[in-house]
């Protein structure tokens, strides 16, 4: 199906033994997670000033957001096709460039470029997984799988402190917001050069048997609902992406709406933040021994209690509730590498990109849907602690998933 993944298994023995070519290639695809993540979360990080410029209030930045991931949604489903037609270096390449197109239409200021400019940045996070897999399963051990996976996905949130913390002090710098937002176009533009190179030695990929975007995308879902793990897997990332992004939306307003000072809470927020991105590589290195299942279901259980435990926010003394939003999101925000890892070593050879591609659709939904339901239950319920210990249940549900799975694996391996 893709001729660069399906090599001669010297090739990849190869590839898989050379250490230093493994940590230049996390290098780089860390370094295009980062730019990802950052382009992404770059409006939202300078709503109020955006907002005025654009004579709107900076509730409209939501609007943006969706946007965004809604193409990120739809370029996820369509992945199959692309990786039947491209090679992964090719797809990243294509991603760099739509994230310097988009930042480019952003800084216009006009809106119907801006939307167009939110969709192509959609466009490039939603393809940005399913290429970033096939280039590291070609070159990362069994053995060393989730850790590599993770510490690659570490760029999630390193991007979300470029955004939060770098960009506004850009702004301030630069004296507005359109140069800052330049600015994050240089990291894209610094890692074209070797994306091409990688590119053009890359084997060209197998058109054989080459399906249209529709098609394919229907036959990836299919794959992915026959097979069990990979089922698991995709009601794992709606599930647990709908709980990330409920904790990182609403734990620093939470916080504010019991009495917290704004700095005080944002401070909590970025070690929230910081403890996800540690949570991301430790995990990895857990699951590489325990195996991906066990650790999902963990992180599920364990996330899910601490989320529960916010019921309780306001009685609680600053240091136990610090401790509690600390480890909860290194439990909530640390599972990525860990889920991204499960899906390589699932999927069958060869389909590494597009599996990872149909199974992030789910997780999509979950980013699109979860802090949607979350607003809706506190317009209802009026309290964030409540909605938190609602929002415990996609966590126990996750950790119940997970350790089926892994049972049931477990009994099929005996």
């Amino acid at each position: 199906m893709f001729h660069s993944i399906m090599t001669t298994g010297t090739d990849f023995g190869e590839a898989k033994s050379n250490p230093t070519h493994l940590w230049l290639t996390l290098g780089r695809m860390t370094g295009v997670q980062i730019a990802a993540s950052a382009s992404v979360l770059g409006l939202t990080a300078l709503a109020p000033i955006v907002a005025e410029t654009l004579g709107v209030g900076a509730y409209w930045i939501g609007y943006q957001v969706s946007f965004i991931y809604f193409a990120g949604l739809f370029a996820s489903l369509s992945a199959g096709s692309l990786v039947q037609r491209l090679s992964g270096e090719a797809i990243i390449l294509v991603e760099l460039i739509l994230l310097i197109a988009g930042l480019l239409l952003l800084v216009t200021a006009a809106p119907a470029l801006m939307i167009l400019g939110s969709i192509l940045l959609g466009i490039a996070y939603g393809i940005n997984n399913p290429a970033s897999s096939i280039i590291l399963h070609k070159v990362t051990p069994d053995s060393r799988r989730s850790l590599i996976f993770s510490l690659k996905q570490s760029g999630v949130p390193l991007g979300a402190v470029v955004a939060n913390v770098v960009l506004p002090a850009l702004a301030l710098w630069l004296g507005g917001w359109q140069a800052a937002i330049l600015m994050l176009a240089i990291l894209p533009l610094l890692l074209l050069p070797a994306t091409f190179r990688r590119m053009i030695r890359a084997n060209p990929p197998s058109r054989s048997a080459s399906k249209g975007v529709f098609a394919t995308a229907i036959a990836e879902q299919q794959a992915v609902l026959r097979d069990p793990s990979l089922r698991t897997l995709a009601a794992l990332g709606c599930l647990f992406s709908a709980m990330q992004l409920t904790v990182t939306a609403f734990a620093v307003v939470s916080l504010v709406d019991i009495g917290w000072s704004i700095p005080a809470a944002g401070l909590l927020g970025a070690a929230l933040q910081i403890a996800g991105a540690t949570g991301r590589v430790g995990w990895g290195v857990v699951a590489d021994r325990w195996g991906p299942f066990r650790v999902l279901s963990m992180l599920g259980f364990v996330g899910g209690t601490l989320s529960c435990a916010l019921y309780f926010q306001p009685a609680l003394p600053v240091p136990v509730l610090s401790l509690i939003m600390i480890c909860l999101g290194a439990c909530a925000s640390g599972w990525n590498g860990v889920f991204l890892a499960a899906i390589a070593r699932t999927a069958e050879p060869g389909r590494v990109g597009a599996a990872t591609g149909a199974i992030l659709s789910y997780t999509f939904v979950g980013v699109i849907v979860g802090p949607s339901v979350f607003a809706l239950i506190f317009h209802i319920l009026g309290s964030y602690q409540l909605c938190f210990a609602v929002f415990s249940i996609p966590g126990f549900l996750g950790g119940i998933l997970g350790v089926r799975r892994h049972l049931k694996n477990k009994i099929v391996r005996t």
